[in-house]
């Protein structure tokens, strides 16, 4: 390796943690002036909590157990609505590439429930699913798969022409299109996709638990509000904020992973 190549890889490696020691300090400082704050009564402890006060409650409910069940209801739920969201998205924008007439047809209704604020059909869907887990499940599809749909499907109209007409010169059939090139090339737009999806999928189960869950994040900023227990509310998005970073890591690596092949 070159003089020059080494001294490139090592100013990247000095802006990587450069940007990383930058958020640390920021997220740190955030803490220290919010405790600050609140310790000094600048700010009312009683809505805007504290650092100390949010650490001591989430201590509590780890160790009666009570925070493991609850974050783990809504770690299911998500999961579970995120897998049939992209596994339905994946199928119906193959569908409607392989049928573009069929695009043409539904295009102007996906963009309507698209733009449809979907927590006004929270009661009909407490109605038709009941007030159970199919309830959160349904929610979260409706935010969470037509957005799949939308953008999986842009992303195979969006793969070069060019290499579709070489590939079909060669006698390629629809379906080794569909394997040998559509899928390949639109990989980025697909993970791009998962990661709207898991992000889009969680504000959709936590919408769902505010309204029928009694387990779950969502139950528990909800169950928090209705007692006045700010506190509680603040250590629920906080455990909702950590969750979700650590589904969107998960989905960088494979992002990493899949980059690499």
């Amino acid at each position: 390796m070159s003089a020059e190549a080494k001294k490139i890889i090592k100013k990247k490696r000095q802006q990587k943690w450069f940007v990383l020691g930058s958020q640390i300090f920021l997220v740190i400082a955030f803490i220290g002036l919010w405790e600050i704050l609140a310790s000094k009564k600048i700010i009312n402890p009683f809505i805007f909590s504290s650092p100390s006060r949010i650490w001591q409650t989430l201590s509590e409910l780890a160790l009666s157990g009570e925070l493991w069940k609850h974050v783990w209801t809504t770690l299911y739920e998500t999961l579970l609505a995120f897998g049939i969201g992209i596994s339905l998205g994946l199928l119906i924008a193959i569908l409607l590439y392989e049928i573009p007439i069929l695009a043409k047809i539904i295009d102007p209704f996906l963009t309507m429930l698209n733009s449809l604020p979907k927590v006004a059909l929270g009661p009909i869907i407490i109605i038709w699913a009941g007030a159970n887990i199919k309830s959160i499940i349904v929610m979260a599809l409706l935010i969470n798969l037509i957005v799949s749909i939308l953008n999986i499907y842009n992303g195979f109209i969006g793969v070069d022409e060019i290499k579709i007409k070489l590939l079909k010169s060669f006698g390629a059939k629809r379906l080794q299109l569909l394997r040998y090139l559509i899928l390949p090339e639109s990989k980025r737009t697909i993970i791009s996709s998962l990661k709207i999806n898991i992000s889009m999928t969680l504000i959709g189960v936590i919408m769902g638990e505010f309204l029928v869950s009694k387990q779950g994040i969502g139950y528990l900023i909800i169950y928090g509000t209705q007692v006045f227990n700010l506190t509680l509310v603040m250590s629920g998005i906080v455990v909702l904020i950590i969750l979700s970073f650590i589904i969107y890591e998960c989905i960088t690596l494979l992002e990493k992973k899949l980059s690499k092949k």
